[in-house]
């Protein structure tokens, strides 16, 4: 009976790992068309507030079972990772301007023609209306600027430009532009306060389901 059941659960968690679709993507043109390389052994863990403050870098570490070579990839090559319907992207392949956003990935959305993630606000997106007047602002590595400024908790969005690969902050004048075909939406975001990324990736969302309501009519 025993042996049945590890059977069972063996079972169960095969059909779980099959089901779960993991795609990784080598460069920015495999992002844009959405062809990458499928796999099976991806893990990804959320990085804890200690390991941001002492070293930096974005919320999500992604590594391979057993693997050194693949998590080599994964940390200096790979350009974003796929794993169902969760979009990450690689922070080391990212740039806002003359900043850097460090190591590791954070998570991320298509919408459209752009991919948006959400990660530490740096240069205009340190000046905003998401960060204290006492805090420090944000110069050089960024995993070291967050540690001094204690603005770990912090998150803004960024808009990532599959055509060039560059990225712009998403301030409330861009989410505005966004949301012109949608003056519902609109009207409803103009009375939000602040440019978080948890006030943003709200509209996102709304945006990109009336984008694909609209592609399937």
């Amino acid at each position: 009976m025993n042996k049945m059941r590890l059977w069972l659960v063996w079972i169960g968690l095969s059909a779980l790992g099959a089901s779960a679709q993991q795609v990784m993507y080598a460069n920015l043109k495999e992002l844009a068309e959405g062809r990458g390389d499928t796999v099976t052994t991806l893990l990804v863990e959320k990085r804890t507030r200690n390991q941001l403050l002492l070293m930096g870098g974005a919320d999500y570490r992604i590594e391979a079972v057993n693997n050194r070579g693949m998590n080599r990839y994964l940390r200096k090559r790979c350009y974003a990772v796929r794993i169902d319907t969760a979009l990450y992207v690689n922070c080391r392949k990212m740039r806002y301007k003359n900043f850097r956003f460090g190591n590791w990935y954070a998570s991320a959305m298509r919408v459209g023609d752009r991919v948006y993630y959400c990660a530490q606000p740096v240069g205009q997106a340190a000046s905003s209306s998401t960060v204290p007047d006492d805090a420090a602002r944000l110069a050089g590595e960024v995993g070291d600027a967050i540690a001094a400024s204690g603005l770990v908790n912090e998150r803004v969005c960024y808009e990532l430009d599959l055509q060039t690969g560059r990225s712009s902050f998403l301030s409330r004048g861009r989410m505005m532009e966004l949301l012109e075909d949608y003056p519902v939406l609109q009207e409803a975001f103009a009375k939000e306060t602040g440019e978080s990324a948890e006030v943003m990736v709200r509209y996102l969302r709304r945006l990109q389901k009336m984008l694909l309501i609209g592609k399937n009519e």
